[in-house]
């Protein structure tokens, strides 16, 4: 089939008009590698072939320009292009290019990945290591990386998140708060040998304030049902689940 026409567009590409009207747009490397400038016609087996060779150049392109817009692991990269229904072969392909290029590394990646977790959140050590190993970071890396995160920086961390949990705390006593934390400290990733001896320095005594604002609540919603006897004793084990105990004696 006869080349009626090409056309070099503004990235770089060409587009190649065919005689019975076709339009063939393909990167520059697919031109240069089937001498497609200097052929005045293509056969249909040669277009699968060119069509074949320049889907790999589009995805090859499509990952630079994601990766150029934000930090990717291999395989968080991997499972992207995936969900842009490449083929897995080329996409893996694809994949050791970039690596082998150096425009993925995933030892850069741990690196700053946990800097940046260090940084903009409350993530202990343990959280940040178990994202990156969903995103499939050796554990080499990971081991070896994650020893930025300090005994240091962590007691500070773990202090700041105590002290921010007591102070917003408006419905829990002592003894439930204290334990709302210890789970909270676990969820973000802090190892409990570590945040224990911080967490006993702080004091965790009933709040009458609170449990005076939580009985009073509590009375409203229940005196409409019961009274006497049977509304004091569900009020009063309604505030042992938050770990309040309301003494009218200490206002």
């Amino acid at each position: 089939m006869n080349i009626s026409k090409y056309k070099k567009l503004n990235n770089g590409s060409y587009n190649i008009y065919l005689e019975d009207g076709r339009v063939l747009s393909l990167y520059e490397e697919v031109i240069l590698k089937y001498d497609l400038l200097l052929k005045k016609a293509i056969d249909m087996e040669s277009i699968f072939e060119i069509e074949k060779e320049n889907q790999k150049w589009d995805v090859y392109y499509y990952a630079l320009k994601q990766l150029n817009r934000k930090a990717f692991s291999a395989e968080d990269l991997k499972v992207y292009l995936l969900r842009k229904e490449y083929p897995l072969s080329l996409v893996e392909d694809i994949i050791k290019k970039l690596v082998g290029q150096g425009y993925l590394n995933d030892l850069v990646y741990a690196r700053s990945y946990i800097h940046q977790q260090m940084i903009t959140s409350l993530k202990g050590p343990l959280k940040i290591k178990q994202e990156l190993y969903n995103k499939k970071i050796s554990s080499d890396i990971i081991e070896s990386e994650i020893d930025v995160f300090s005994l240091e920086e962590q007691n500070d961390k773990i202090n700041k998140i105590i002290q921010k949990k007591i102070n917003e705390n408006h419905s829990r006593g002592g003894f439930a708060l204290k334990q709302k934390i210890v789970q909270d400290l676990k969820m973000l990733g802090y190892d409990y040998y570590i945040f224990a001896p911080l967490i006993d320095g702080y004091s965790f005594s009933n709040n009458q304030e609170i449990a005076k604002k939580e009985y009073d609540k509590l009375y409203r919603k229940y005196s409409r049902k019961y009274e006497g006897d049977k509304l004091d004793k569900i009020i009063r084990e309604k505030l042992y689940l938050k770990g309040l105990v309301y003494n009218e004696k200490e206002e």
